[in-house]
């Protein structure tokens, strides 16, 4: 049976992870034809997520919703908030079947930890889910991490209306971390990139930043701001192969307090 190319296990691929098919994998190296840069770029937003993960840790957020989460890898969310907090907990949402199966087969008896099946784009069917209702109480501060999905949300399905309901829903002191692509860099290879997106499970929107701030209306925006994925407060050391030019990741961060 054919099966579409999907985000998450292309993004797997990228990673170097193994949870991934043939098509995948094709539409992976036919995507770092067009963007080079795209595997370094794809490492780049996981670093970001772990220092974001790590940031909120240490703000006292000990709870996390990370929607598109994708496969489990090394890394991920609730590993990186229990080195400062081990009482914290998390949920992990994907849509793909695949990371979901997989997911929750890894994370079963962890406790504080669920994996639930579900389209961040119906933030009330995930709101309401029993993995979000048994493993985080949001009438708390919770850390709502959206690492390169706003940019599979297209203006018709209203992303910024996404965005508010997951923030309505959320206690005052709760997070939002946002990385997202963005085309105001190099707008002639990020449009090849847009249309290559078109033969996989969800098609790409290109937003620049100022489009992408106003999808985190209602956040205040953390230092340093909406600013280029190894940017936002890097490591002392940590390394950037793209430091003398970091708009080749074609990427930005940003994480906002409610």
């Amino acid at each position: 049976m054919e099966r579409q190319p999907s985000t998450a296990r292309v993004y797997d691929y990228w990673l170097g992870g193994t949870h991934h098919f043939p098509e995948d994998r094709v539409h992976a190296e036919k995507l770092m034809t067009i963007y080079p840069e795209i595997r370094e770029t794809t490492r780049a937003n996981r670093a970001f997520l772990r220092r974001a993960v790590r940031t909120l840790a240490e703000q006292g957020i000990d709870q996390f919703l990370d929607l598109g989460s994708g496969l489990p890898t090394v890394g991920n969310v609730h590993e990186v908030a229990r080195e400062v907090n081990p009482l914290a907990r998390t949920v992990y949402v994907d849509v793909d079947p695949v990371a979901a199966e997989l997911g929750s087969a890894i994370l079963a008896g962890t406790p504080g930890v669920e994996y639930l099946r579900a389209d961040l784009r119906d933030p009330n069917a995930i709101l309401s889910s029993d993995e979000v209702t048994r493993c985080l109480d949001l009438s708390q501060p919770v850390g709502l991490l959206m690492l390169a999905m706003l940019q599979f949300v297209s203006a018709q399905q209203d992303p910024a209306g996404v965005v508010a309901t997951y923030r309505d829903a959320s206690a005052a002191g709760s997070y939002l971390v946002v990385s997202h692509a963005t085309h105001e860099y190099h707008p002639q290879q990020m449009q090849e990139v847009t249309k290559a997106y078109n033969g996989a499970t969800f098609p790409i929107t290109m937003r620049d930043r100022t489009e992408i701030a106003a999808l985190m209306q209602g956040y205040d925006l953390l230092e340093p701001g909406v600013v280029d994925l190894s940017r936002w407060r890097p490591d002392p050391g940590e390394r950037d192969p793209f430091a003398h030019d970091t708009t080749l990741y074609n990427s930005v961060a940003a994480v906002g307090r409610l």
